[in-house]
């Protein structure tokens, strides 16, 4: 039994929100976080434009690939962060549940991916803070 928080990233695809929140968690929080993220109907890569915007500022996430949302991976994070997938996520009592109302990267060039990328890194800073406070 791991005693740092777990935080599992669910949208759609697997491949651009999510992707990139798991990116800003693990840049930000190194090993003080366990870091997942799924998709209820995952992409075959990561999206380009989601992968460009995240380089822009210092963190690969090309190493990724869009992975199937599995009960188990659900059942058993702490902290569940859903990003559009609607009624495809389990929901398990006991469990902390956001819902992040962030527009979808899906089709979209880099310019309209940074806004989406700065609003996230906002929103785990934020988590961030709650799960880990400052010593």
């Amino acid at each position: 039994m791991s005693d740092k928080p777990s935080v599992l990233f669910v949208c759609v695809h697997n491949a651009g929100r999510s992707q990139m929140a798991a990116g800003w968690l693990r840049h930000l929080a190194g090993d003080t976080v366990e870091v997942r993220s799924a998709g209820s109907a995952p992409g075959k890569t990561i999206n380009p434009a989601a992968a460009e915007a995240m380089a822009e500022v210092g963190i690969d996430i090309t190493d990724q690939t869009p992975k199937k949302l599995e009960w188990e991976t659900a059942e058993s994070s702490d902290v569940i962060i859903t990003m559009g997938c609607g009624d495809a996520c389990p929901i398990f009592p006991g469990k902390r549940y956001e819902d992040w109302k962030l527009e979808d990267p899906a089709g979209q060039g880099v310019e309209a991916v940074r806004p989406i990328r700065d609003e996230i890194k906002a929103r785990i800073e934020k988590l961030l803070a709650e799960l880990v406070p400052a010593a």
